[in-house]
Formats: structure tokens, C-alpha cells, sequence
């Protein structure tokens, strides 16, 4: 039967003595026959036999009913059951005797007597009352009177008399020697004799003579007299020392559960309790013992049966409430030890099945749990009790069955998550890589969760009674057992997997559902539940996700600057590498860009404001610096303009080198530019094409940002107008390299590809011999690849800025062309004509720029022209009109020497001296060398 080894012991002791429960009953069945016989107004009848089928049945001084039966049943909350379809007793006893049922058959039928014993009982104890008339029951030494008494005749055979003989010889030796009311020394001279007799007649079965009955009687007498005083006792003390007492008492009381149904009490258990208890005054017994007896008894029978009936152990626990409202003062020390081993026993054994209560209970069982519960859980109060009295201390105060309740929950939800681990382990392990797809903690937070409500809807319900935070310790306790092993996971973990993921973001949401029970579960409490959702350290999930996302990101944007280091070291910048003549790398890291863009928003995270701040800043700063790369080498205005020559004086009349001699020696005549061909126009082209796809994939890039953002579910961004989505630096730094290489591209043809036309032979020697017309040629070329390979978008800004770099080298040829230079007001028109050839290119008959941006840009041109057209006298007296108003008069000429122009105007001295220094006059030349000392030549 389940549970029955595991209560083995008997608390009430061991009587010292081999005697079979067969003897013990028929001794407390003798034992109550009598104490009923002598007590009342009238005995116990006997009918013989032959009567007894006339009368169909043993009758007592009062008839009994089933109908009698209840009040035990109802204070220990036992159900009534009905008999049993086809019980032994019914089969026996016919229905015509349900309703003439007496006590004494009812109670001969559950100790297991037979009619011939029963019957041989009542005729010695019929001659034992006709030998002690007047004399108590008490004052009767039972099994002596049974020896004195009996007859050879009364039994069916000598075996039978014998065995009879050495029981009640055995009961005796118990009773007097081994475990007696009084305690007797061993060298008691009484004791010494009455051991040697029952030793010698133990040996020798014809041992009763008459005058061996009156030794043993004047032994036995003496020994049974016997009082705490020392002074003789009126009462005979045979069978009221422990624990043969109890144990006698045990068997009694065994005879209310039914033989035919050991898990059911007898309907004639408030008769036959009566009854019984007559047997207090021999066996020294008391209501507070009888109630500790009856505990153990109703357990006992519990456990036998196969731990099937609840009844039985609702019962236990009804009477042990009896036993817990007992007042400390009347417990005795004999009450104390026998009350602490019951207790013992039934507190281990309800501890077995509370401390992991998970396995023992489940829904289906929850009455069982409730009783199993109050039992040992009352058991441990009274215990608790015991012991603060044990150890003289003052007893404090605790909730031993709140106390108690903790330790059951924490001890059961470790041992069932330890079991879950365990099998989801196993589960793991034999299965093969196709089903093993979910990481052990995502699959053991599930069962966690199932765990969690389990408790809250089925074992706290039981347990709130003693604890009213049993659900929220039970999920407090599934927190931190979760935790520990998420702790261990956690640490094993350096960057965000998939795995990583999934098991954090289940974390948190079983985090989230525990928390809540907890919270729901202390509603009532006095605190609010506060000590309880302390104890549940958080798993801060979301910041760990935050940890490892900041790490992958921080991972991936240093793949990114890698790639743009690498492919920018590969970059040709060649035209040709695809129709949009845009560099592959821009195209690779904008892909790439985007690719990790969109694994970030696949990853199973909650997307957070500032992770999708943090990416976009990491994306803008790698695009700034591809940018910066991009840009850097193709040097800046002062890079490629000429130096500007020395200021000298025209020589009159003098003969210029021919345009033939110029070409092959420019070098002396002008600054050759600081940067070499590095890089071509195609490149620089395709470069500032770069520049606007990478503008262009930012504004994409931003757009989608913004819609995957929204799609994650974060809509209402922390961030006005999405800025926090915006890559300002990148953009910044695409205005700026547009800037710089559309300005670069234009210098680089008008000052460096365009140098030989230019700056080395325009005007060189006399204007009619040298005009604009290989400039045009050279320049219409580099305009060409400039419309052909430069995007739509930014052809028209790259033009202008070449247009405006033409015009400023048109102007320093005539400003700054140095003494290969010379103009006469002759040469104007010519000179007008080129300008307006020049413009007229860029025109382009309408195709090419607007009109009103040409004028625009050519302003200063115009402006200019008309000096060259100015007499040389007006020119000097204007030159020292302005000169002297913006500086002053200096030195012994009067006029300071203008330092050079940042930008060329009419109105501005340096402008009036260079034409100064490009007239070729006798005056201008003079004006020169008297008020500045200038050279003619370098």
C-alpha cells in the first residue's frame, strides 16, 4: 500500500515483549467486556446460544440503531456511507438484523472474537463477579481473575488453554514488571518473584494447582498495590502504565473502523466510543489522551488503507485541532513524549508530500493537499510549542504555519523546476536538430509560466489559508530559480545571437507575468506585497538586449568603416565602371549600409528610440567619413590657381616674344600649379556623381529609417519631426563635397588643363596674334565630358562653376599676365569680342546656361573691360583719386602701393595699377617707374 512503509514505528512505543496484536485485542477486548459488565445500572447480559438464534441477536441494557450514529462522525467531519453492495456482514448478518444491531455484537464482530470466545469471556467473568461481589473493576487484577477463574472445560482443546494461559501471563509480566503504573526496582523482592514465577509457569503448562494460584495472587497483589505514595492502593495497577496502556487502548479503538472496509468508520462509532471509554479508569487514560490515541488510530488507518480515503485524514486533522487548543498546564510528561512522537511521525510524513507538493498533488486531489496541510501543519505548531517549553525559553512570536507554508512552496517549486529543467534537458538531448530549434530557456520559461499558474489557480488556493502571499512566493521563488539560470546564460553570451535574443525577450515577458501575479497576490497584504516583489531581483532583460544591440551595432558600423576603408582604396574613379558613371564603392557601402539597416530592424528586439539614434548616428559618421575620403586629394582654389606674378611697367614700343617662343617657355613667365594630374576630369566627375548618390541614398536611407521605425511599433518618436532619424553630418558633408569638387573640376580645367591656351599663350605678344579661339576649342572638350558623364542634377552646377572659373582666368590674364602682357586702348574691342565668345560657349545657343546666370557671373568682367578702354591719363587720375581716399598720402610720391586684390573691381586701386602695368604706353610706364620704382621686366 502507497505510504504504509513509511510509517513503521509505532509512537507509542515498544512493549519489550514478543505478544502478537491478536493477543493485545483479545486482552482489550476482555478488558472492555468487563469494564462494560461493571459499570452502569445493569451488566452486560449473556444470552447463550441456543437463545441467541431464537433471538437473532446479543442484546445490551439498550438497543441501538444505526440511526443513533453521527455525533463522532460530525465534530471529526466524517461522511456517512452507506454499506457496502454485497458486504460480508450483510451476507452474514441478513437484513432482519440492521435494526436490532447491539454494541456488544457490533464490537465483538470488529475485534475479531468469535462467538465460542466471546461466550467462554462472559462465563469467567460471570464467575469472577460471583467471587468479588462489591469489589470495583478497578480493584480487579483482570488477567489474574481470568487464571484464578477459567476451567480446562472452557476451551475446545489443551493448545487452546495453554495459549490462553501464556497470554494472560505475558499480560501480567507487561503490565507489573515491564511497564508498570508505579515504576519498581529491579531487585523489588515482588518483582524478582512474580519474573521467576511467570518464567517457571511460562515452561510448564499443568503449572496451576491451587496453591500456586494463592502465591501468585499475594505476588501479584502486591506488585499491583502498589502507589506513588508507597502506601497500599485500593485500586490495582495492571494495565494503566505506558505504553501498554496505549497500546491496548490502540486496539479498541481499531475496532471502530470496519473489518469489511478499513477506510470506513462504523455507523455505531458514537455507541461503541462510549463504551470503550468505560476502559479509562484500569487503563489511566483521559480525554486528552484518548484524543492524541484516536489521532494516531484515524492516521494510522489512513496510511494502511492505501492513503484512499480523505475522510480518515480530514478526520486526523479535525482532532489534532482538539489537541492543538489543549492548555499548556495540563500536559504531564507522559502526555508530552507520546504527543511529540505522534506528532513526529505525522509531521514527516506530511512534509514528505508538502515539500514537494507539486508531485503528491494536483488538481484533482486538492482536499487531500488541504488536509495533508492542516495536519502537518498543526502538528508542527504544537511541536514548536513543545519545544520553546522544552527549552524553558519564552516563546516568541511566530507564524509557525506561515513559516512552515514558505518552507513547503519554496522547497516544491524548486524541486518542480528542477524537474522541468531536467526534462526539457532530456528532451533536448534526444531530439534531433530539426525539432531542437528553441534555445532550453525559452522553452523552460514557458514552462515556467505553466508552473506560475498552475500554483496560482490550484495550490495557493489550499495554502493562502496559512499564507496570504502563497502565489506571490511561489513566483517569487520561480523568479529567482529562472534567474539563476538566466544569470548563467547571460554570462556565456558576448554578442546578440538569435538564440541570445530569444531567450532575453522571454525573459522579460515571463518576468512581466510573474511580477503581475505577485502584484495581484498582495493586493490585501499589509505592505502591498512590497517584501515580496524585492525579493524578485530584476532580470533587467531589456537593458541586456540594449547592451548586446549596442554591441552588434557597434560591431557592424565597424564592418562598414572597414569596407568603406577598403573599397576606397580600391576606387578608381573610372568613368566607365557602370552607366551612371558613379563609383561601385558608393554603391557597395550605401548596399551595405542599408543591408545592416534592415537586419537591425529584423532582429526580435523591442526597438528602442535610442538604439535606432545610436544606429543612425553610426551610419551617418561612416558615410561622413566615406565622404571625407571621397573628397580629400582633389585640392582646393589656391591649389590650382597660378601664383600671381611680380608688378612691372611696360617697355614702349617693345617687341614681344612670338606666340611660337611662348609655348616653349611658359614656366619662366607664369607660377605652374601646385597640384599634380592626379586626378582627371572623369574622375573628379565621377566623384561629384558620388557625391549626389550618396546625398540621395541618405535621403533614402532617412525615409525608410523613419517607416521601419514606425513599423516596429514606435510611432510616436521621442524626436521632433523625426530628427533623431536624420543624417545631418553626412548631408552636411555631401553639400560640402559637391561644393568643393564642382569647384576643384573647374579650376582644374580653366588653370590647369586649359593652361597651355590660357595662361601660357592668350594674349601673349599682341591680342590680334593671340586670341580666345584655342581656348574655346580646348574648353568646349572638357565641357562635352563634362555633359556626358556629370548627372543631370549637378551638370548645370558644375558648368557654372567652370564658367565662373573661366571668367576669373579670363581676368587674370588681363590683370595679372605678367610682362609677356601688354594692352592698347586698340585692343579692347578685340578683347570684348573674346569675352563675349567666351560667354556665348557657355550659352551654347540657348542649350546651354540661362542667360540671366551669365550675366550674373560676367558682372565683374564687364565692369573691368571699360578700363581697358580708358586713356591712360584718366586711368592715372583715378588710380590716385581712390588710392589716396582709401589709404592716404605715402612716401616722397604721395601714393601707398595698393596691396593686392582679394576680388577685381573698377573702383578698387590694385585693379587701376594692374592695367596700369599692362598699358603699353610711354606714359603709363613713366607714372610707374616714378612713383613705384617698377621694373620693365622680371
Amino acid at each position: 500500500m502507497p505510504g504504509a512503509g513509511e510509517v513503521h514505528r509505532n509512537p507509542f512505543g515498544e512493549l519489550g515483549l514478543p505478544i502478537s496484536d491478536s493477543d493485545l485485542r483479545e486482552t482489550a477486548y476482555e478488558l472492555f467486556v468487563g469494564a462494560c459488565r461493571s459499570s452502569g445500572s445493569k451488566p452486560l447480559t449473556y444470552i447463550p446460544q441456543s437463545e441467541k438464534r431464537e433471538e437473532k441477536g446479543l442484546v445490551l441494557q439498550r438497543s441501538l440503531t444505526t440511526e443513533a450514529a453521527g455525533k463522532v462522525k460530525a465534530v471529526l467531519g466524517l461522511k456517512s456511507k452507506s454499506k457496502k453492495k454485497g458486504s460480508e456482514r450483510e451476507n452474514v448478518e441478513g437484513s432482519e438484523r440492521k435494526g436490532k444491531r447491539s454494541v456488544g455484537e457490533v464490537m465483538r464482530n470488529q475485534m475479531r472474537v468469535s462467538e465460542q470466545v466471546d461466550s467462554r469471556v462472559r462465563k469467567v467473568l460471570l464467575r469472577i463477579a460471583a467471587g468479588q461481589l462489591g469489589r470495583r473493576f478497578e480493584a480487579l487484577v483482570l488477567p489474574l481473575e481470568l487464571l484464578q477463574h477459567f476451567r480446562p472445560s472452557d476451551f475446545t482443546s489443551q493448545v487452546e488453554c495453554e495459549a490462553w494461559q501464556k497470554r494472560n501471563l505475558k499480560i501480567l509480566e507487561l503490565g507489573l514488571l515491564l511497564h508498570p503504573h508505579v515504576p519498581m526496582s529491579k531487585s523489588d523482592p515482588s518483582a524478582q518473584r512474580l519474573k521467576q514465577m511467570i518464567r517457571g509457569f511460562l515452561d510448564k503448562p499443568t503449572w496451576k494447582t491451587n496453591e500456586s494460584m494463592e502465591v501468585l495472587r499475594t505476588v501479584v497483589m502486591s506488585c499491583a498495590g502498589r502507589s506513588f505514595g508507597g502506601s497500599p492502593s485500593s485500586e490495582c495497577h495492571w494495565a494503566d502504565g505506558y505504553p501498554l496502556n496505549l497500546r491496548l487502548y490502540q486496539m479498541l479503538l481499531e475496532a471502530c473502523f470496519d473489518i469489511n472496509d478499513e477506510t470506513s468508520i462504523i455507523e455505531e462509532v458514537d455507541e461503541v466510543l462510549e463504551l470503550i471509554k468505560k476502559t479509562w479508569v484500569v487503563l489511566a487514560l483521559n480525554q486528552r489522551l484518548h484524543n492524541i490515541c484516536f489521532l494516531w488510530v484515524l492516521f494510522h488507518c489512513y496510511i494502511e488503507s492505501g492513503e484512499t480515503e480523505n475522510d480518515l485524514l480530514i478526520a486526523a486533522s479535525n482532532l489534532i485541532t482538539e489537541v492543538e487548543r489543549e492548555p499548556e498546564s495540563a500536559m504531564d510528561l507522559e502526555y508530552s513524549k507520546i504527543l511529540i512522537e505522534i506528532l513526529s511521525v505525522i509531521l514527516g510524513w506530511a512534509e514528505k508530500r508538502l515539500l514537494t507538493y507539486h508531485e503528491t498533488f494536483h488538481s484533482g486531489n486538492l482536499e487531500f493537499m488541504q488536509s495533508a496541510a492542516s495536519l502537518g501543519i498543526s502538528a508542527a505548531k504544537i511541536l514548536a510549542q513543545y519545544s520553546s517549553l522544552e527549552n524553558r525559553k519564552k516563546r516568541k512570536e511566530v507564524d509557525v504555519a506561515r513559516g512552515r507554508v514558505e518552507t513547503y512552496i519554496r522547497s516544491s517549486v524548486r524541486s518542480a523546476f528542477a524537474q522541468r529543467m531536467e526534462k526539457i534537458s532530456l528532451i533536448k538531448r534526444s531530439s534531433n536538430k530539426q525539432q531542437s530549434n528553441i534555445p532550453v530557456l525559452s522553452i523552460l520559461a514557458q514552462e515556467v509560466t505553466e508552473l506560475a499558474i498552475n500554483e496560482k489557480e490550484t495550490y495557493s488556493v489550499v495554502l493562502k489559508r496559512w499564507h496570504p502571499l502563497a502565489a506571490g512566493l511561489a513566483v517569487a521563488t520561480l523568479h529567482q530559480c529562472y534567474g539563476n539560470e538566466l544569470e548563467q546564460f547571460v554570462s556565456s553570451i558576448s554578442e546578440l545571437t538569435p538564440d541570445a535574443v530569444q531567450v532575453l525577450i522571454t525573459a522579460d515577458k515571463l518576468e512581466k507575468h510573474l511580477v503581475n501575479i505577485a502584484v495581484e497576490d498582495s493586493v490585501d497584504s499589509d505592505d502591498g506585497g512590497k517584501a515580496i516583489i524585492k525579493e524578485m531581483r530584476p532580470y533587467e532583460a531589456e537593458i541586456m538586449i540594449a547592451t548586446l544591440v549596442k554591441s552588434w551595432i557597434k560591431t557592424r558600423l565597424d564592418v562598414v568603416k572597414e569596407w568603406v576603408d577598403r573599397n576606397l582604396q580600391q576606387e578608381t574613379w573610372n568613368a566607365q565602371a557602370n552607366k551612371e558613371h558613379i563609383a561601385p564603392s558608393a554603391i557597395e557601402v550605401l548596399r551595405t549600409v542599408e543591408e545592416t539597416m534592415e537586419a537591425f530592424f529584423l532582429l526580435p528586439i523591442p526597438i528602442q528610440p535610442d538604439l535606432v539614434a545610436d544606429l543612425v548616428t553610426g551610419f551617418d559618421r561612416c558615410l561622413q567619413h566615406y565622404i571625407k575620403k571621397a573628397k580629400s586629394g582633389c585640392g582646393t582654389r589656391n591649389s590650382y590657381l597660378p601664383s600671381m606674378p611680380a608688378l612691372t611697367r611696360c617697355s614702349t614700343g617693345s617687341k614681344f616674344f612670338k606666340k611660337k617662343e611662348k609655348f616653349q617657355s611658359r614656366k619662366p613667365q607664369v607660377g605652374s600649379p601646385t597640384v599634380g594630374d592626379t586626378f582627371g576630369i572623369p574622375q573628379l566627375c565621377v566623384r561629384i556623381n558620388t557625391m549626389q548618390r550618396v546625398r540621395a541614398g541618405v535621403d533614402y536611407l532617412e525615409k525608410k529609417i523613419i517607416t521601419c521605425t514606425k513599423n516596429s511599433g514606435l510611432a510616436d518618436l521621442n524626436y521632433p519631426n523625426g530628427s533623431g532619424m536624420k543624417m545631418d553630418l553626412t548631408s552636411s558633408a555631401c553639400l560640402e563635397g559637391l561644393q568643393q569638387l564642382c569647384e576643384a573640376t573647374a579650376l582644374k580645367v580653366i588653370f590647369h588643363e586649359l593652361s597651355h591656351v590660357l595662361w601660357d599663350s592668350l594674349y601673349v605678344g599682341e591680342v590680334s596674334s593671340s586670341r580666345i579661339d584655342p581656348v574655346l576649342q580646348e574648353l568646349e572638350k572638357y565641357l562635352e565630358i563634362i555633359a556626358t558623364t556629370v548627372h543631370d542634377r549637378v551638370r548645370t552646377r558644375v558648368i557654372t562653376e567652370v564658367m565662373k572659373a573661366s571668367f576669373d582666368g579670363f581676368l587674370l590674364v588681363l590683370l595679372a599676365g605678367g610682362p609677356s602682357r601688354a594692352f592698347s586702348l586698340q585692343g579692347h574691342a578685340m578683347i570684348l569680342e573674346d569675352f563675349k565668345l567666351l560667354c556665348d560657349l557657355f550659352w551654347s545657343n540657348g542649350d546651354g546656361l540661362p542667360t540671366d546666370l551669365i550675366d550674373k557671373l560676367s558682372v565683374t568682367v564687364k565692369r573691368v573691360l571699360p578700363l581697358l578702354q580708358l586713356d591712360t591719363e584718366s586711368l592715372i587720375q583715378q588710380f590716385r583719386q581712390l588710392t589716396l581716399e582709401n589709404y592716404g598720402p605715402s612716401g616722397k610720391s604721395g601714393l601707398p602701393l595698393p596691396p593686392t586684390s582679394v576680388q577685381w573691381d573698377p573702383t578698387e586701386p590694385n585693379t587701376l595699377l594692374r592695367v596700369l602695368c599692362h598699358r603699353n604706353d610711354k606714359v603709363a610706364s613713366n607714372f610707374l617707374k616714378k612713383t613705384y620704382g617698377l621694373p620693365k621686366k622680371l
